[in-house]
């Protein structure tokens, strides 16, 4: 038997120490992370928390994807000439309470658009207590140049409420607008906010029978004209 004590280990004398190694990968870990921040998220993803991206112009090599709309693929026209001018109004349409003798519950208010003519509206009922008690009817229909002639109806929403938002594209040439009814005990007040392309209609004519003229327009009749 053999009397020698076991060897030790003896260090690898071309093995690098420890603490170069742990700053060689920290070293390495700090490049790959400037790396990152700097070139790859600027120029991939938009993102430049460094400030580096738009420095060096990275920034610029990202780009979003694009997709081409063709203008025959929407319903419409992009883009469209109006042959009347813009015009705001607002109205205040009063409706008496439901069994007034004279039925001044419910009314026909309409604009006259050409077909393809826009407008936005909204409106609301003040003094209602109960948004189920007003019925509306929103609709259009052209005009009828005879006693004979045929009418074509467009129907757009029909229900009950207190207010409404919402624009519309006109797809006849006639007059759009709203049918309202009060169903409740207490006489309230439509007010209606229009904006668009329209004429008004004249009143006593079909279409504003009530002469429902706008709040914001100018009286220009003296009293000796009325």
């Amino acid at each position: 038997m053999s009397d020698a004590k076991p060897s030790r280990d003896v260090p690898d004398p071309t093995a690098p120490p420890k603490r170069t190694l742990l700053l060689s990968t920290g070293g390495a870990l700090l490049v790959a992370s400037l790396i990152v921040f700097a070139a790859v998220l600027p120029a991939e993803y938009n993102q430049d928390p460094l400030g580096l991206g738009r420095a060096t112009g990275l920034s610029r090599l990202w780009a979003p994807r694009e997709v081409t709309v063709s203008p025959g693929a929407t319903a419409g026209p992009a883009a469209r000439r109006e042959p009347v001018a813009f015009r705001a109004d607002n109205f205040e349409i009063p409706l008496a309470a439901n069994g007034d003798e004279g039925r001044r519950n419910a009314l026909e208010f309409k604009v006259s658009l050409p077909k393809g003519g826009t407008f936005i509206y909204s409106w609301q009922a003040d003094g209602l207590r109960v948004p189920e008690d007003l019925m509306f009817d929103f609709h259009g229909h052209t005009v009828a140049a005879g006693a004979n002639g045929i009418v074509t109806v467009a129907d757009y929403e029909k229900g009950s409420g207190a207010t409404a938002n919402g624009s519309l594209v006109a797809p006849v040439d006639g007059i759009h607008g709203w049918y309202f009814r009060n169903r409740s005990d207490q006489p309230i007040k439509i007010r209606l906010k229009l904006s668009g392309f329209y004429h008004l209609v004249p009143g006593g004519e079909e279409g504003n029978l009530a002469g429902i003229r706008p709040a914001n327009e100018v009286d220009t009749v003296t009293p000796s004209q009325r």
